[in-house]
């Protein structure tokens, strides 16, 4: 009997013994996990800065400087009366009223609340000294103002901007900086070493050496508004996008701008996260309406339907740009992103010269014309100092001349080119522009476009389009002008250039960068 109870005690004992290993054992591991949980938050604390970059910098002045990042970054120092947001709409800024008076006069209020850095008040008499500094000068701004003919400030807080000409949506022309006029009495404005303040949410606190130095504005209107972790944003100056691409690589940046598309080759791909946008850099064909045989709109938009501009995009542009479909597919609301009728298409090519009277012969489409046999072949120009554009000409020409269409391309110097686009002296043209912020349309469709493309009621929806308050009511308008010309087909959209935007992946928050500005939404970014 005692023999069984010893062996009882040592069971128990036993048990005991495991239960304390297994007890202390996770207790340990407890504690280890406890630790690398706070090892691993310590790591991840939210850090209140962040590095943006700016290659080949030469002033912080928004008036003055020609840097493009500059003035992007300028837009968290700097406000102008009107600002552009993600959508490209046009928004009150500084400004708290923008009226037409008539066709040539605005009449501005600006907001008395604002402060400039240094506490001071802002007035109207501000925005006078900046128009001012900015016509007399070299600014990026000038030509947004070239229609301005003079400035009225009636008091403080209102002011009137004469025109010598009525300019379509010119709220758009109004995004200028404003910089304060009593700070630079007695200074000479393009020489002066004071470091510009402005009304933003972000001002100058430093400039050293190769380091500018932001700090969030406390005093800023919409402080209270906003729970931005963000308290200082440093601005790295640097040679060259070479050295800007290696700092990124290295995570000591987290924000880089560029139109580089083969970054990659500097920069490898891990380690920060893409965003890209489309360009303004837009590129089309503009077609003479009133050559004999682009006249008639069926033979348009035949040639639409016949030119695949996926394939141009991959083939002759390695996959560089963005297929386009219209002057402001880069973004705009007033854009409604519909699938127009008009895409590549080849089988409908044949559908739409048949049923008008034209048919294939050796090859080449044909028409019987008050007795004479006209064909469709067209003269396509050029710039030959364009090598791309050159290039996507020639595989223009081999498209439309699959499906019967014949093409002689011209290629001439830029100087005949300019005069050709001038005199519209063409049956098409392969050339670009650059679109402006405006969603204005006149230069496309209006009077004296580029195709000589005249249709009165087009011209008639554009002048009355400007002066529409009414969101809803003006996207129909543009949407009536988009069915109108989609089916007159006047020009044919090609396609337009990529932007990107490279983010450390140590950044987060939602990153929409547009043509206008990088950093919207940057009160609700972080960094770990």
């Amino acid at each position: 009997m005692w023999k069984n109870i010893s062996k009882f005690l040592f069971a128990i004992f036993i048990i005991g013994l495991i239960i304390y290993v297994v007890y202390t054992t996770n207790n340990q591991n407890n504690i280890s996990n406890q630790l690398l949980v706070d090892e691993t938050t310590h790591h991840e604390e939210i850090k209140t800065d962040i590095r943006l970059a700016v290659t080949n910098y030469d002033t912080i002045n928004p008036l003055i400087t020609n840097n493009k990042e500059v003035i992007n970054i300028g837009k968290l120092i700097f406000e102008p009366l009107v600002t552009i947001n993600e959508d490209y709409k046009a928004e009150l800024c500084l400004a708290k009223e923008c009226t037409q008076v008539d066709e040539t006069t605005y009449l501005i209020k600006i907001d008395n609340s604002v402060r400039w850095h240094d506490g001071s008040a802002f007035v109207a008499k501000d925005v006078q000294f900046t128009i001012d500094r900015i016509k007399e000068g070299n600014s990026i701004y000038a030509t947004s103002l070239q229609d301005v003919t003079s400035i009225e400030v009636i008091d403080a807080s209102t002011l009137k901007i004469y025109l010598s000409r009525d300019v379509p949506f010119f709220e758009y022309n109004l995004t200028f900086p404003i910089l304060p006029s009593d700070y630079y009495l007695g200074e000479d404005f393009y020489t002066s070493e004071k470091i510009p303040i402005g009304t933003g949410m972000y001002k100058i606190s430093k400039i050293e050496g190769s380091n500018i130095e932001l700090v969030k504005n406390k005093d800023w209107r919409k402080i209270d508004e906003i729970d931005s972790k963000i308290e200082t944003v440093n601005v790295r100056l640097y040679s060259s996008m070479g050295e800007a691409y290696k700092i990124l690589k290295l995570g000591n940046i987290e924000v880089l701008n560029t139109s580089n598309l083969n970054y990659q080759d500097y920069t490898g791909t891990i380690g920060f996260n893409v965003t890209e946008f489309k360009g303004r850099e837009y590129d089309f064909l503009a077609l003479n309406c009133q050559s004999e045989i682009l006249s008639n709109k069926e033979v348009r938009k035949a040639l639409s339907y016949a030119i695949d501009k996926t394939a141009i995009v991959n083939n002759v542009l390695n996959g560089t740009y963005y297929t386009s479909d219209y002057p402001l597919d880069y973004g705009s609301f007033l854009y409604q992103n519909v699938a127009g009728s008009s895409g590549y298409n080849p089988e409908q090519v044949n559908t739409i010269l048949t049923e008008n009277g034209w048919s294939i012969r050796n090859g080449i489409w044909q028409k019987n014309v008050d007795g004479r046999y006209i064909r469709i072949q067209l003269n396509l120009v050029v710039n030959s100092d364009n090598s791309t554009r050159l290039q996507v000409a020639n595989n223009i020409k081999e498209q439309l001349a699959q499906v019967g269409i014949e093409i002689n391309i011209q290629e001439v110097s830029a100087d005949t080119y300019n005069e050709k686009l001038q005199n519209r002296d063409y049956d098409i043209i392969l050339t670009g522009v650059y679109n402006s912020l405006s969603p204005d349309l006149t230069s496309f469709f209006g009077e004296n476009n580029y195709s000589n493309y005249i249709n009165d009621d087009v011209i008639n929806m554009l002048q009355r389009a400007s002066t529409i308050a009414d969101e809803n009511e003006l996207k129909s308008m543009y949407q009536s002008i988009y069915d109108r010309v989609q089916d007159d087909m006047p020009i044919i959209s090609l396609y337009r250039n990529k932007n990107i935007t490279l983010t450390n992946q140590s950044l987060s928050g939602e990153i929409k960068p547009n043509n206008y500005f990088t950093y919207y939404n940057i009160e609700n970014w972080s960094r770990k």
